[in-house]
């Protein structure tokens, strides 16, 4: 049993652009039988008159034309933003389909193909179209998440640092230094990419993404130099990587000490010389990437471990900016969660939340060891569960040393020193750990989150009798 194409919007408008008149014939039968209402044209010009009057929800359209390219179309910007283009190019034209990407098609065709190709052309388009909406909604989020997330008093440094970078990027646009990020989790390293982004000289470009950290060594170089038609087993059309989609804008690779050696090689060639080869490529072509990389390991460090490229890491050195963690912060906690529950509330639309004078002294008391993602999602979470009243996090502890038993923990006890006949480091963290448990009615993921360590590293420390009974 054929398995059924994939479906277009009923009655959807499809400019149909193509000098080969069997072909053009073909495909427009086959997407009229879909239910499209498909208008043929032979010529660039006829195209051109057709867009000035009509809007189409797709447009097909093939690269070469006896007056001209289709190219011509996408650099005038006849096409609605709203209409999906799709670019068909014959054999060995895949450079021109990455141009016509750049400049806004969504996706492309290599000739000869099936039409059943089409629709799902057509889908992907859609999709595309939607991912900008969203990457651009999400963008203008994340800059105004990170005015306020950034830039509290602790920050005054790090805002320094940006400034500057700004302004050396509006003095030499063409060709921008790598800048370098390295600070904890959860301390905002990808809002702080995003900002810089956003302010600097390529605002209107593409900002592309990716978390390194959960890329297979497999999928790295292909993910980010993009691949030729049959360059491996999978590869059954040719993909262009994130360099080359971020041509002209910035590429943020969040968590870069996650690549493989081989793959930090390529990217160095990338960012010292401009240029990257697909796999299955021969051929080395240019192009002008920002790069904006990001750690939450020390790369000094790394370098020092044999676990980074130090040539790499000196290059990504020219510009480095380390966000502070949020417990070296203490006179932002505050601010910055009053920020944070606007910003949630209004999300949740719970307007009007306020946070008591005991909650923030319980704010002020943690360690933070998420950094600003940790005290997004507590307040996301007071939120969520509360009942409308003020926030005054009850259930955080005001710190070990205040509200451990009265003579258990002399260790805890401020001017406490180590005896000279030694002390027993275990026996500290069993209490510790026995300490979280009756403060969370022994639940172990909230006492795992006090202390800062995962669930995993409690289980271990536990005897088989207190993990009895236990949440």
């Amino acid at each position: 049993m054929s398995e059924e194409p994939a479906r277009l919007p009923a009655g959807c408008e499809i400019l149909l652009l193509e000098d080969d008149a069997p072909l053009r014939r073909r495909l427009g039968a086959y997407l009229e039988k879909l239910g499209a209402s498909v208008s043929p044209v032979e010529k660039v010009a006829e195209a051109r008159r057709l867009l000035a009057g009509s809007r189409f929800e797709f447009a097909l359209i093939d690269l070469h034309l006896p007056d001209g390219e289709g190219l011509d179309l996408l650099r005038e910007g006849a096409f609605s933003e709203t209409t999906g283009v799709v670019v068909m190019t014959a054999f060995g034209g895949v450079k021109k389909a990455v141009e016509a990407i750049k400049l806004g098609a969504g996706d492309y065709l290599s000739k000869p193909f099936e039409p059943e190709e089409l629709p799902l052309a057509f889908l992907r388009c859609r999709k595309a179209r939607g991912s900008t909406r969203r990457a651009e909604h999400q963008a203008a989020e994340m800059g105004a998440e990170a005015e306020g997330l950034l830039f509290g008093q602790g920050l005054s440094a790090v805002r320094t640092q940006l400034d500057a970078v700004i302004a050396a990027e509006h003095r030499v646009q063409h060709t921008l230094p790598p800048v370098l990020i390295e600070g904890e989790t959860g301390t905002g390293k990808s809002a702080l990419a995003r900002w810089l982004h956003r302010h600097g000289a390529r605002a209107d470009k593409p900002f592309i993404a990716l978390n390194c950290a959960a890329l297979p060594d497999t999928l790295a170089e292909a993910e980010l130099f993009g691949h030729e038609r049959g360059a491996f087993t999978d590869a059954r059309r040719a993909r262009i990587g994130l360099f080359e989609a971020a041509d002209g804008g910035t590429l943020f690779l969040d968590e870069i000490a996650f690549l493989a050696p081989q793959i930090q090689a390529k990217v160095l060639v990338a960012v010292e010389d401009g240029s990257i080869r697909r796999l299955g490529d021969t051929h080395e072509f240019k192009v002008n990437t920002r790069l904006i990389a990001a750690s939450n390991r020390p790369l000094a460090e790394q370098v020092r471990l044999g676990a980074f490229r130090d040539d790499l890491y000196q290059r990504l050195n020219f510009l480095r900016i380390e966000v502070p963690p949020l417990r070296d912060r203490a006179g932002d906690i505050v601010p910055l969660a009053r920020h944070l529950l606007a910003r949630i509330a209004a999300r949740h639309r719970l307007a009007g939340q306020t946070i008591t004078a005991a909650g923030e002294s319980r704010l002020r008391a943690q360690a933070w060891r998420g950094n600003v993602r940790e005290l997004a999602h507590e307040i996301e979470r007071a939120v969520i569960f509360g009942n409308g009243q003020p926030l005054d996090f009850a259930h955080l502890a005001g710190g070990l040393a205040a509200t451990a038993p009265s003579g258990k923990s002399p260790w805890a006890a401020e001017g406490w020193a180590l005896p000279e006949e030694g002390f027993s480091l275990d026996a500290a963290i069993d209490e510790l750990i026995d300490a979280a448990l009756k403060q969370t009615d022994q639940n172990v993921s909230a006492a795992a989150r006090r202390l800062g360590v995962t669930r995993e590293f409690l289980r271990y420390r536990l005897k088989p009798t207190q993990s009895a009974g236990i949440e």
